[in-house]
């Protein structure tokens, strides 16, 4: 595994490198739990991947599906970390003596779930989790303040929320103003922000290096935050991950704030909020589909997102037509509002 780590490591994300770790993980465990593998994970054999059956991978499959309850699009990604293993093993490794790790490739004869939905049902199901019109501004305001004037009886999650409010702000506020994903933001460093242009440079899926622009507002709050950082979170000066954790343990050190905990936080506002259905992925989406209200310039946007496919983006377009229905609906209703007021 490592081997075919460090081979990926130059064309791949680190996010991207420990989702596949995840998810051979689970695989590994699950070879054990059903006696496949006897030993302890790192001692898992070649001949074992090789002699593995269609019909245990099936089995594998039903697994995540029915056991671990992922949806058809989690499977499918959980497939493509397997394929993408076993094609290196197959077609890309080989021993001193030139011949391939396994000459078998189970994984090569599985097919990925068919997910039906089209660009207009996904839209539909994403439009009632997403932000809009004067939310953006709700929601931002919510994290700076309102939730601990909220919570303001709970003196220990007032006094957290005090700490953090910063922090958090300028992290809800940088994906609304740019659209990010979570890995991205995660992944920030000092030294990645560009405050005279507007922008901070990610790592995008494949290992690519963009710099994206983002909002004034977003801009605002960085500032108000790093005013912070250095001391509320007694940092070093060496220290360069640009959103960090409060002080814990012994040492009181902070460090990164992991994927995980970025979502947690995220999910903590979003139900004190009243949507929580909100989650990074969709304050990213909220960002999207702001972007395309305002300037409708899809191969823009698909740039600056970092889709590989411009189909993906157009997503966006119909979640926008959403949007414009619920405005004419509104307009019919001042309409009948007036007629009544006219009789």
């Amino acid at each position: 595994m490592g081997e075919f780590i460090d081979h990926k490591r130059r064309k791949m994300a680190a996010s991207t490198l420990l989702n596949y770790c995840h998810d051979y993980i689970i695989f590994i465990d699950w070879l054990l739990a059903e006696s496949m593998h006897i030993g302890k994970r790192q001692e898992l054999t070649l001949k074992t991947l090789e002699s593995l059956s269609i019909k245990d991978m099936e089995s594998f499959l039903s697994h995540l599906e029915l056991q671990l309850g992922n949806s058809k699009q989690t499977v499918n990604r959980k497939i493509s970390s397997l394929k993408s293993l076993f094609h290196y093993l197959q077609n890309i490794a080989e021993t001193e003596t030139f011949e391939p790790y396994i000459y078998r490739n189970v994984m090569a004869k599985i097919d990925f779930n068919v997910v039906k939905d089209d660009q207009e049902t996904i839209a539909n199901r994403i439009e009632g989790k997403i932000l809009h019109g004067d939310e953006y501004e709700q929601f931002r305001q919510f994290i700076a303040s309102d939730y601990g004037e909220k919570h303001k009886q709970n003196i220990r999650v007032y006094n957290f929320h005090l700490k953090n409010r910063e922090r958090d702000t300028a992290m809800v506020s940088l994906i609304l103003g740019s659209g990010l994903r979570l890995s991205e933001l995660a992944g920030l460093s000092l030294d990645d922000i560009d405050f005279k242009k507007h922008s901070v440079r990610v790592t995008r899926k494949g290992g690519k290096e963009q710099y994206v622009y983002f909002s004034e507002q977003a801009m605002i709050d960085l500032k108000d935050y790093l005013e912070i950082r250095e001391t509320r979170y007694q940092l070093s000066k060496k220290e360069k991950a640009l959103f960090v954790s409060t002080s814990i343990g012994p040492k009181k050190a902070s460090r990164r704030l992991s994927n995980r905990a970025i979502e947690k936080i995220v999910e903590k506002y979003a139900v004190a909020f009243g949507k929580p259905a909100l989650s990074v992925h969709k304050l990213r989406h909220s960002f999207a589909t702001r972007y395309h209200m305002e300037n409708n310039d899809i191969p823009k946007l698909k740039k600056h997102l970092g889709h590989e496919s411009v189909q993906t983006t157009m997503i966006y377009t119909h979640m926008t037509n959403i949007e414009m229905k619920k405005a004419i609906d509104k307009m019919d209703g001042f309409k009948k509002d007036a007629q009544t007021h006219e009789k």
